[in-house]
């Protein structure tokens, strides 16, 4: 891990490829709590292509907007969710609608490792 950054929002951990964000429990994440991300991928990520991985350990409610403007980073290759929880998993399905980019659902970390690391390495430079 190359930094790990703590928000009133969440909590985000910083690797070489990719972001890993938890959001606190009962948080609604708005447009603005959005560009907290935006700001984090313009520090770390300038020059290259990472891949935003949502950990979602906690209950917590978003607006689908957020989906818009996340689409607009130009150097995010995709989106990975990472849940065990069925109602989250089925807001997933449901936000996937709004992301225009590769966006997949994991039960395990690990596999969202394993897809991130493949989706950076098929990556064009």
């Amino acid at each position: 891990m190359r930094e790990l950054l703590t928000f009133d929002i969440c909590q985000m951990e910083i690797y070489d490829n990719h972001i890993i964000t938890t959001v606190n429990e009962g948080i609604h994440l708005t447009s603005d709590d959005n560009n907290i991300l935006i700001e984090v991928a313009e520090k770390f990520f300038s020059d290259s292509k990472f891949v935003y991985i949502s950990n979602r350990i906690n209950s917590y409610s978003l607006d689908p907007k957020v989906y818009y403007e996340t689409f607009k980073v130009k150097n995010l290759l995709g989106l990975a969710i990472v849940s065990s929880n069925h109602k989250a998993l089925g807001n997933a399905k449901i936000e996937r609608l709004f992301f225009k980019k590769p966006y997949k659902i994991f039960s395990d970390m690990k596999e969202a490792l394993l897809w991130t690391d493949e989706l950076v390495s098929n990556s064009p430079n």
